[in-house]
């Protein structure tokens, strides 16, 4: 099995409901749930790297830039980036090419990992998994299915990823 990273860039898997606006932010200490999620589900063994805790609709160039550049530095030869739903697949095609020897799995969820529902813990297991699987390249997980990065869109009105 291949060693595995997972760096943190924000998105509705890390929100939480802020009671001061009745909607949802980032937590006020800067902390990722991700650690939390993995503990539940007794997986001890990825690096987590929390990079930025930010939603995705509002990254810029500097932002991708700076994935690209924590994907390419990582030791593991399989890294996950967990992100927003909103521009993953956008983020995926540009990380094409720049770490061509590693496999690159991008994941986040449709509703925050701190509401009862969410899919966060699912889309995250199937990350690890098919991290440790996959061939190099850069692909999306996804609602219980694997996407290469030229396919990861959302159907915003089914509220899913679909080929």
């Amino acid at each position: 099995m291949k060693d595995v990273r997972i760096i943190v860039t924000g998105g509705t898997i890390d929100k939480v409901h802020d009671m001061r606006s009745e909607g949802l932010a980032f937590s006020l200490d800067g902390a990722t749930h991700i650690p939390e999620m993995l503990r539940i589900g007794r997986c001890y063994f990825p690096t987590v790297k929390l990079l930025m805790l930010k939603d995705s609709l509002y990254f810029d160039d500097a932002d991708r830039e700076a994935i690209a550049k924590a994907v390419a530095e990582a030791p593991e030869p399989a890294v996950i980036v967990t992100h927003g739903t909103g521009t993953m697949g956008e983020t995926a095609r540009l990380l094409v090419g720049r770490a061509p020897d590693k496999t690159v799995v991008m994941t986040g969820a449709m509703r925050p990992f701190s509401l009862a529902g969410s899919d966060g813990e699912f889309n995250l297991g199937g990350a690890v998994v098919a991290a440790q699987l996959l061939e190099p390249g850069v692909w999306g997980v996804m609602n219980g299915r694997v996407f290469p990065a030229e396919k990861l869109d959302k159907n915003v009105e089914q509220g899913r990823f679909d080929l």
